[in-house]
């Protein structure tokens, strides 16, 4: 059996696996990035981005057959024969519902960064200390402030058109220019004002489309396409914005049609393996020592997760039953002068 040996292992190509791909690769580490299903390259497979609806056969609706193969898609608007081949087809890969959950499923490299609907807003201190005041589950362990920076970090990044507001509950991020309004919304959001005396507003999305050319990428063009993979990189996904990233360092390896089995840890040599179609892939430096906790890249999400007692508590662990997001303690995220101030801490 062929091994290889890298610094970090991220499945998935996904928002969460290309950021971690980015971000692991930008610090020096060798990264394989590992996708269960087909590439899907930057422009050139976008087959349908330059099409109108009368170069389709049905021009662009779902027909029957397709509600039939797709039975959860079909509950929303993703279902049409636009982009058929970037949804998991239901039929061949159902799961069960006890009550009703909606997944659509990506199954190529982008995953659903091809497909999401960019609306990106920040949490405010309504938002985390909403449990606490209403009493309801557990209170968040962070607060705003101290997650703003990296807010920060990744707006400036991503491409976040906008406008600021100042409004206490939808905090101002690092915002590109915003779009402009159609004359009947300023209208509307004229009157709500005057009629609400500024207590309601009417603002424009923030969305993770370009309005201006940005980090290489020459920005929107106003086509309504975006479901289609844009060709201009006009909104922020793995294959317009990390995965150039991340390969323009040299120290990622891309490989698509990798299920993932297993994730094997040795706790003596501090290694991670994940069994990939056959294929052991060693994982090193995986361990990083840090006061009283163990850091770990998790392979899962190619995230750092908080090690109190044991290897990998609560991921991918049949003995417990709860899947917890590991995060560095409170009181270090406050310290930190901006998201980068993270991995520096733990090498």
């Amino acid at each position: 059996m062929a091994e290889n040996t890298y610094d970090a292992i991220v499945i998935g190509s996904g928002i969460s696996g290309g950021w971690a791909a980015k971000e692991l690769t930008e610090k020096g580490l060798k990264v394989i990035m590992l996708e269960r299903g087909r590439n899907i390259e930057h422009i050139k497979d976008y087959v349908n981005a330059n099409k109108e609806a009368w170069d389709l056969p049905h021009r662009g609706k779902a027909t029957e057959q397709m509600r039939t193969d797709y039975p959860v898609l079909k509950r929303d608007y993703p279902l049409s024969e636009w982009n058929l081949d970037y949804w998991v087809k239901d039929s061949e890969c159902p799961y069960t519902e006890t009550k009703r959950f909606d997944w659509f499923r990506g199954y190529h490299v982008g995953g659903r960064s091809l497909m999401w609907g960019r609306q990106s807003y920040r949490w405010s201190d309504f938002d985390f200390e909403a449990n606490a005041k209403d009493g309801i589950g557990v209170d968040w362990p962070i607060r705003y402030k101290e997650i703003a920076a990296w807010y920060d970090y990744a707006e400036r990044f991503a491409g976040i058109s906008g406008s600021k507001e100042g409004l206490p509950h939808l905090p101002d991020g690092q915002f590109l220019p915003a779009y402009d309004m159609t004359c009947v919304e300023k209208d509307v959001a004229a009157r709500l004002k005057e009629h609400y005396k500024g207590s309601r507003h009417m603002i424009i999305g923030r969305v993770a489309n370009i309005t201006v050319p940005h980090g290489g990428r020459p920005g929107c063009q106003f086509r309504n396409k975006c479901w289609l993979g844009c060709p201009f990189g006009g909104y922020f996904s793995t294959q317009s914005s990390t995965l150039p990233a991340a390969v323009k360092t040299g120290n990622l390896t891309l490989r698509p049609f990798s299920i993932v089995t297993k994730i094997l840890y040795d706790k003596d040599k501090k290694k991670a393996a994940a069994e990939a179609s056959g294929e052991e892939l060693i994982l090193e430096k995986i361990v990083h020592e840090l006061k009283d906790a163990r850091k770990v890249t998790s392979p899962a999400r190619g995230v750092l997760v908080q090690l109190l007692d044991r290897p990998f508590p609560r991921l991918l662990d049949p003995e417990q039953k709860t899947l917890v997001w590991g995060a560095p303690p409170v009181d270090d995220i406050g310290k930190m002068k901006d998201a980068s101030e993270w991995w520096k801490r733990t090498k």
